[in-house]
């Protein structure tokens, strides 16, 4: 699995993490536990594969927010089963 994380500016209530979380869900269909966070100023979820960082910042940019960093990673579960 791969983590990709997004530095936004913009957000400032709980619609407007609603929105973020609507735009990576249509530009990303396989997002899985898409979420966002005003206070943190990031959006992140977990794909299968790596997604193109210009489309996902396109698509933020687009809504009126500013998508300034976006960063994947390496994603493994952790608890019992990740051992």
């Amino acid at each position: 699995m791969i983590k990709t994380t997004l530095k936004i500016e913009g957000m400032m209530c709980g619609m407007c993490e609603a929105h973020i979380c609507d735009v990576i869900r249509k530009s990303v269909p396989s997002a899985k536990k898409v979420s966002a966070s005003r206070n943190r100023k990031e959006a992140s979820f977990l794909s299968e594969e790596n997604v193109d960082p210009d489309l996902l910042k396109e698509a933020i940019n687009q809504t009126g927010y500013t998508c300034e960093e976006v960063v994947s990673e390496h994603y493994e579960k952790k608890g019992w089963f990740g051992l």
